[in-house]
């Protein structure tokens, strides 16, 4: 599976168990939801920075997004 596709369904399956929307889960992160929205379906490249964002909002690891 493309590395872009398992990190976005990595990140809508924490989203979801915090029951966050990604407008929430955006606030939280610091990041635009229209981006949050285009990670989830595994069409933007993150970089290594904003994936540390992500985990940290979602309290997990970088690698655990990554797995």
């Amino acid at each position: 599976m493309d590395i872009r596709l398992r990190l976005g369904q990595n990140i809508r399956r924490l989203r979801q168990s915090q029951g966050w929307s990604q407008e929430q889960f955006a606030f939280e992160a610091g990041i635009h939801r229209t981006y949050i929205s285009d990670l989830e379906r595994g069409t933007r490249n993150p970089t290594i920075t904003v994936v540390e964002k992500l985990a940290a909002a979602l309290g997990a690891r970088a690698g655990e997004l990554l797995d």
